[in-house]
């Protein structure tokens, strides 16, 4: 690295710090989330932890689609059956107590397995079924989640993350600036000194007053925080916890959490009035010392957010974990109402259902050899044993389920040219709903105009219904499309929560000229339509876009692009072409 070359060494020094404070206490600190791409400043770091705990901690890696009893414990079917008796098998979290579980791609991880790492973390142990007894192992472990996500919703669930001290975001630390670092800690002398330091009571209010101050209202993380505030003060050989590791403990564990940027007393304030000495002060006032001390840490953690969380957070927090609510209603209807269609060789995971029949039959072809290895060369059964049933030998049920389909059209009803085209839109609809009777789908139909988006049918296979709503339906006004769109996203997430699969019709010129909250202008309209679009692509909906206007239009092109929708521009369309469009998509 030149010496010119432009670094900046305060990321990958706080996340030092985290690798190093996380390995004096890794149960006490609970686990890290590194959100970063595989890369040469992720394995630094993960390099520079490993550096940092004792010769023998095991380490294990879970994968993604790991099954319960190989998580938590419990029969070993293939050796059982093997055996001709109940054999125990030992969980990765009983394996790794006193160390490290790393979680690859845990922007993926399910919300079951989430929840079964949640119960080890708060618990320090897990519960097994061994010789129809209920058993406990111990499992105090630290977990390291490698958060590979690229989205802001693309995050570990919730039930995890939270029991996470640190959120450390490689991403924004550069190659260069993962140099290595310099200061050599002694780990086990912390570990010995920990449990003496103390910190002051002042210290503590002050921890509460930053917590509430950036709107992290959990006790969790301020625990974490004390704990944190501890540990750095023991790996400063000092038994009391200091400002200074108060604001690291801020930095780290507030930083990423906060909700809210508190607006602190600027220079040119007035000061306070003055007090007489016959105005007595309530004893459980705040002093200008802890006040100061407040200030100090909410500065540490502000100056952990980057700029673009600064402006999020300046014009309102957005929901976290919306877009992984639904996700788990799919998976859940996707088990139901499944027809067998055949077997595969497999492992017994989770949902998946043994195939006895096949599964004696694969393994009958077998006996003989595997008699004769066990037992002798006449291939005679070994007493106690009837059949031995190998893991190869497993075949699991193939099944399908098909999922009905809600086509959800988006109708811009604006202005005279959108006038034109409601005629052709309820005939689409109608015909659709014909083959709905076949097909067992649904059609939904919403509309906007002026500054609003109404949905005027929800999902129905009624003919009835659908034309009491699309005789209702009105025209005129201005086009707040980026509001439609939005609606139609709400209810394609709520048609595949259902288990349903959405399938987005809309029709418009792609020319908007309301913005999302409301204002007049085509540019910021423009831009809202287009992010609303991207969201749609994001969540895997199919959609078309029909091009309404009297030629084809680059706006509408454009949009359709964003959304990863088939562009279909039909000028002089009717209900029957656009009915055709909707049954290739």
């Amino acid at each position: 690295m030149s010496a010119d070359a432009p670094t900046d060494q305060s990321g990958w020094t706080d996340a030092a710090w985290a690798a190093a404070i996380f390995a004096v206490d890794p149960v006490g600190v609970g686990g890290v989330s590194l959100r970063s791409a595989p890369g040469p400043v992720r394995d630094g770091w993960l390099d520079l932890l490993r550096g940092h705990l004792a010769t023998g901690t095991p380490i294990r890696r879970v994968p993604l689609n790991i099954s319960d009893d190989r998580l938590l414990g419990g029969l070993d079917l293939a050796a059982t059956l093997s055996a001709g008796r109940p054999i125990a098998e030992r969980g990765i979290l009983a394996e790794a107590d006193g160390g490290l579980i790393l979680l690859p791609m845990a922007e993926r991880l399910s919300a079951g397995t989430a929840a079964r790492l949640a119960a080890a973390l708060d618990s320090g142990e897990v519960a097994t079924e061994r010789d129809g007894m209920a058993a406990r192992n111990p499992a105090r472990i630290g977990v390291v989640a490698l958060d590979e996500g690229i989205e802001a919703t693309e995050r570990p669930p919730s039930a995890l993350l939270d029991r996470l001290g640190f959120w450390l975001d490689l991403g924004r630390i550069a190659p260069v600036d993962a140099v290595g670092d310099d200061r050599r800690w002694d780990i086990a002398a912390a570990r010995t000194s920990l449990p003496d330091v103390v910190v002051p009571p002042e210290m503590i209010e002050a921890l509460c007053g930053a917590a509430l101050a950036l709107g992290v209202y959990s006790m969790r993380p301020v625990l974490m925080a004390l704990k944190v505030a501890r540990i750095k003060a023991a790996l400063s050989a000092r038994l009391s916890v200091l400002p200074e590791d108060a604001n690291l403990a801020a930095r780290l564990v507030y930083g990423p959490r906060a909700t809210l940027v508190p607006e602190l007393a600027q220079p040119n304030d007035p000061p306070p009035p003055e007090r007489s000495d016959d105005d007595a002060e309530p004893a459980d006032a705040p002093t200008d010392h802890d006040q100061t001390l407040t200030e100090m840490m909410i500065d540490a953690a502000r100056a952990a957010l980057p700029a673009d969380l600064l402006a999020a957070l300046a014009h309102g927090m957005p929901q976290k974990g919306s877009a992984q609510a639904g996700q788990a209603g799919v998976a859940k209807a996707a088990f139901q109402g499944r027809r067998p269609i055949g077997t595969r060789p497999g492992a017994l995971v989770p949902g998946a259902r043994l195939s006895v029949i096949e599964t004696l039959r694969a393994a009958a072809g077998w006996q003989k050899l595997r008699r004769r290895i066990a037992g002798g060369d006449d291939g005679q059964p070994i007493e106690g044993r009837r059949i031995e049933v190998r893991r190869d030998d497993f075949r699991i049920q193939r099944r399908e389920q098909r999922r009905s389909t809600v086509t959800i059209f988006v109708v811009d009803a604006s202005g005279s040219s959108a006038l034109n085209r409601l005629g052709e839109a309820k005939g689409a609809v109608e015909l659709l709903l014909a083959d709905c009777y076949v097909r067992r789908d649904q059609v939904a139909l919403i509309a906007f105009r002026g500054r609003d988006a109404d949905l005027l049918l929800p999902p129905t296979r009624s003919l009835v219904r659908a034309k009491r709503g699309l005789a209702s339906l009105p025209g005129g006004g201005a086009t707040p499309l980026a509001a439609g769109l939005n609606a139609a996203s709400t209810l394609a997430e709520a048609v595949q929560r259902r288990g349903q699969t959405p399938i987005i019709v809309l029709l418009t010129d792609g020319q908007p000229n309301i913005a999302q909250d409301g204002s007049a202008g085509r540019e910021a309209a423009g831009r809202d339509a287009l992010t609303a679009g991207q969201g749609l692509r994001l969540r895997g909906f199919a959609s078309l876009l029909v091009d309404t206007s009297r030629r084809p239009e680059p706006a509408a092109r454009t949009l359709a692009m964003a959304m990863n929708a088939r562009y279909l521009p039909l000028p002089h369309a009717d209900a029957a072409a656009i009915s055709a469009a909707v049954r290739s998509v």
